[in-house]
């Protein structure tokens, strides 16, 4: 009797195991980089990036519940503009050219936009501060204790800075935790990223950090045009050899045909400036002299959208950012090499060159990456 009672109760079928998180699987475009920047700790999962696409446009990330006081990545990062703020934003301030926090703080840079940043290994942000070699952790003036996870060295950083500084959401992490624990999606989504329902800023770092992962954009006319699925105008094609030959002068820094993702990612002093300002240039993180005035250097793809431009923001057209190319270069001894022609202001092009680098530069615009229902707002 007690034999059978033991089968009979060995045979009852027990509680089914949770379902594991299912490999993201990130397609890489033609011609693009194959090496990606993907945290080991962190590998992306189709649920981690559904999870972090919910909290990428969670105003309540904030820690607040009051309409005027949310704010969440997408304040700043619109789909529209390219993952860029617009100067059209709310946040925007026209006088600056920079973003303004909850506070009304302005950002020390204007907006980067998110675009390939998996691609991405020689840091993040216009000084290269958040890079995996940098060793500083929390940051005594926003309140975070120097301590894991609140280390500045992946896009995964970004999530815990923007809530803490007062340049940006201006809360705390233990206030952003409390409320999207509260909110009853969350957790059983949680749980099907992570495994367990409990929510800690290094998850919700975690997964944001895997949704922006999957922001790449590679369907461009140019990129159709290279494909032989496009043809270029006479204007765009004249652009496009203007681009990528020394008269125009931009493949050394943006690349182009050997370099799909329009930048080095370097640091580049691009004659800007003569002199030294306090708008944290690479100098400011490394204390290289060598590095006065230099800033990353940005993509160009979807350039179109993201304006202003430059890290301060001052010019708000491609008329004027061309111009500056055409005739504003000012020297300095950090200069780039590569602004050969800085002696005489710049390349000197015509007006109708200037119109059609214009026109090929709008050619990098990727409508489907702009309305992608996969990077959209839940």
């Amino acid at each position: 009797m007690c034999v059978v009672a033991f089968v009979v109760l060995c045979a009852c079928p027990g509680k089914p195991p949770k379902p594991l998180p299912r490999p993201y699987t990130i397609e890489i475009p033609l011609h693009f980089p194959t090496i990606l920047n993907i945290p080991s700790d962190n590998p992306m999962t189709i649920e981690g990036v559904e999870l972090g696409r919910h909290l990428f446009y969670e105003g309540r990330l904030s820690g607040r519940f009051e309409l005027d006081s949310m704010m969440s990545c997408f304040s700043c990062h619109r789909q529209e503009n390219a993952f860029e703020s617009g100067m059209d934003n709310q946040f925007y301030d026209t006088e600056t050219g920079r973003m303004l926090g909850l506070t009304g703080i302005k950002t020390p840079h204007a907006m980067m936009p998110l675009i390939n940043l998996v691609f991405q290994h020689d840091g993040y942000m216009w000084n290269g501060m958040v890079h995996s070699s940098n060793q500083n952790l929390g940051n005594a003036n926003y309140g975070v204790p120097a301590q894991e996870p609140f280390n500045q060295k992946n896009l995964e950083s970004f999530v815990w800075m923007m809530i803490a500084a007062p340049h940006e959401i201006h809360g705390t992490i233990e206030r952003s935790v409390n409320a999207i624990a509260s909110i009853s999606k969350y957790p059983p989504m949680f749980e099907a990223a992570f495994g367990t329902p409990e929510v800690t800023i290094d998850r919700i770092c975690k997964a944001i950090a895997q949704f922006v992962r999957t922001l790449i954009s590679a369907d461009s006319k140019y990129d159709r045009f290279k494909q032989g699925r496009a043809q270029l105008t006479d204007d765009e094609f004249a652009g496009y050899q203007l681009f990528s030959s020394e008269t125009a002068d931009c493949f050394h820094c943006h690349g182009g045909d050997g370099n799909r993702l329009f930048s080095t990612y370097g640091f580049s002093n691009n004659g800007l400036d003569a002199e030294h300002n306090d708008l944290r240039d690479r100098f400011f993180i490394t204390q290289n002299p060598q590095d006065i005035g230099k800033y990353k250097i940005p993509t160009l793809r979807n350039i179109a959208l993201t304006a202003p431009y430059m890290h301060d923001g001052r010019f708000k057209t491609l008329e004027e950012v061309i111009e500056f190319y055409s005739t504003g270069l000012k020297w300095s001894p950090t200069i780039d090499p590569n602004m050969k022609q800085v002696n005489q202001g710049g390349v000197q092009l015509t007006d109708v060159q200037k119109r059609q680098l214009i026109a090929f530069l709008h050619t990098l615009t990727d409508s489907t990456f702009i309305t992608n229902p996969k990077f959209a707002k839940p």
